[in-house]
């Protein structure tokens, strides 16, 4: 070879060693479906116009932090719509070639999305706690990170339970999604012992939630509404409409804790949660926002941090490998709940401790200490493998 020859080839060599490899590109979407509802009772409790975006746009950083390190390129779309728009939605983003979706919608939104997506993309579930979409209306395509009812119910009558406030007054409302929050309450009672001793139903009837004579009305009206109850220990309240459960503090007829929807209030995550490095994780997302972090939020994270933790592991980005990587023994993930998050190979729900809040604290995690299971006694919270009717996993 001449020196000529030999000097180009050193440099080509050269210049293919200094050129970086092409990253892999992991398309991940927010989308995020919206229902027209009324105003929540306090005006403290509206929902940012970015909720559940900021929070995957944390966890995009993140995965574009270890990304920099293993050749992959994470990018995130965002999409808010209506009802009647999400299955467009939908498709404009597979258009897009987009296959990993974390989705904020509500249970039978997710499950038509679920149904139309097909097997060639993942639903991460941030938002839809319905229990049948863990058990009889499973998807194969669909990972839950959001807690179901059961999980936040159970957590609620365990603390209960060890507190020994075993004699409950279930209060819940009369839209669709309160009756299924009392009955995951009843079950969760059931479950570990707890006694209802009466139930009463708050009904809606309409008007406004916020006037100039609410509180008057309210702190005359709640405590005949509690009055000559059975002998109890703790109020339940089943509001998730969020109608009425706020006004029962300090308005009862019997000076007794309340629990649930209001009072102390299972999480998944809370702005005022700050153990396990969680103060740290909380001051990046308010540097990033300018507010607090909601559960939406940090649900939508979650599914960003899964995805980005199996692309890690497994090398791959396509949705089947995620999901599989997700749901194997291998996977574990890290988020400030002082456990490592797993899924649960029965139904694609994560298993993760829940948050006990009365709004300015942590007051207790779940599970409690003493209830214990034969695998994790996380799984003591949530549709456990024995009593799953899910078919579409197989585990």
């Amino acid at each position: 070879m001449s020196s000529l020859s030999l000097t180009l080839a050193v440099f080509c060599a050269t210049v293919l060693v200094a050129l970086p490899l092409r990253a892999m590109e992991v398309k991940t979407a927010v989308l995020r479906v919206d229902r027209v509802a009324g105003p929540p009772i306090s005006r403290l409790d509206a929902p940012p116009t970015d909720l559940g975006f900021a929070g995957g746009m944390l966890g995009n950083e993140d995965n574009r932090t270890t990304g920099q390190f293993t050749g992959m390129d994470y990018t995130l779309k965002t999409r808010a719509v209506s009802p009647e728009q999400a299955a467009a939605a939908l498709d404009a983003l597979k258009a897009e070639g987009i296959g990993l979706i974390a989705v904020i919608a509500e249970g039978d939104i997710l499950k038509a999305l679920s149904d139309k997506a097909g097997p060639e993309v993942l639903l991460l579930n941030a938002g839809a706690r319905d229990e049948t979409l863990r058990d009889g209306d499973c998807r194969a395509n669909v990972l839950h990170v959001s807690p179901s009812r059961s999980m936040l119910s159970d957590s609620v009558v365990q603390f209960l339970m060890w507190k020994k406030w075993s004699r409950v007054l279930l209060i819940h409302g009369s839209h669709p999604e309160d009756k299924l929050l009392a009955d995951s309450y009843r079950k969760s009672a059931a479950k570990f012992g707890a006694e209802i001793v009466e139930e009463r139903e708050f009904v809606d009837t309409g008007g406004a939630r916020r006037t100039d004579t609410g509180h008057v009305m309210v702190q005359r009206q709640i405590p005949i509404f509690t009055q000559d109850a059975e002998d109890y220990d703790v109020i339940v309240a089943a509001d998730e409409a969020g109608v009425f459960a706020p006004y029962l503090p300090y308005h009862t007829w019997d000076p007794k804790p309340v629990v649930g929807s209001a009072g102390l209030r299972a999480a998944s995550w809370h702005a005022a949660h700050e153990a396990w490095g969680a103060t740290q994780f909380q001051r990046r997302f308010e540097k990033l926002t300018g507010r607090n972090m909601r559960e939406e939020d940090y649900q939508t994270w979650l599914a960003m941090r899964v995805i980005g933790e199996a692309v890690t592991q497994s090398g791959k980005a396509d949705p089947a490998t995620i999901r599989a990587y997700a749901l194997s023994p291998d996977f574990e993930l890290a988020a400030f709940k002082g456990q490592k998050l797993t899924f649960r190979t029965w139904n694609g729900q994560m298993r993760q401790p829940v948050l006990l809040t009365d709004g300015r604290v942590t007051v207790s995690v779940s599970p409690q200490d003493g209830y214990l299971h034969q695998h994790s006694p996380l799984d003591t919270l949530g549709i456990d493998a024995p009593e799953t009717a899910c078919q579409a996993f197989g585990g």
